[in-house]
């Protein structure tokens, strides 16, 4: 009978620690860097050129332009992206666009808002990527599982800077 209320106890707590995860962490956020060796200008054009973004991100199979803004800024995409052999819309909008310095993403996919600040400097012949990424659940539940998911999201943007510098460096 002791290890049954040993084992209950310990069940109930594990669950409260995982509801009160969604209560108390609200947003997660991480950051990446890569250093690509290719001028500043040709890197910024490679990263921000949406037909060649397929080449570089497996997973995406198509960029579709909803609105394209003169400036960028404001631009909205539909983003194609294979996952587990089904076909997921992602959806992109450019928050801010400052040519070979920053571009700033807001991504909407399945029930998480992500922001992706890319910062891009240079001493001449490299150019350094800089990735903050903050991401957030919409619903309770969500919020619960991601802060344990921080990782994977991590590990998914670095895979997709190390193809896009592979691609770059070609």
């Amino acid at each position: 009978m002791k290890t049954v209320k040993i084992i209950i106890t310990f069940l109930v707590i594990l669950t409260v620690l995982f509801f009160g995860t969604g209560l108390v962490v609200k947003d997660s956020s991480y950051t990446s860097q890569i250093t690509i060796h290719k001028p500043l200008e040709e890197t910024f054009t490679m990263f921000t050129d949406i037909a060649s973004i397929t080449l570089w991100n497996p997973e995406y199979t198509a960029v579709e332009v909803v609105d394209q803004k003169p400036g960028i800024t404001g631009s909205r995409y539909d983003i194609k992206v294979l996952h587990n052999k089904q076909i997921i819309i992602i959806k992109e909008k450019v928050l801010a666009y400052v040519k070979n310095e920053k571009i700033t993403l807001f991504i909407d996919r399945d029930g998480v808002m992500e922001r992706d600040d890319y910062t891009f400097t240079s001493d001449r012949s490299h150019t350094v990527i800089n990735l903050n990424s903050s991401y957030q659940a919409k619903s309770y539940i969500l919020g619960c599982v991601l802060p344990y998911f921080k990782y994977k999201f991590k590990k998914i943007d670095e895979v997709s800077l190390n193809n896009f510098k592979n691609f770059a460096e070609k």
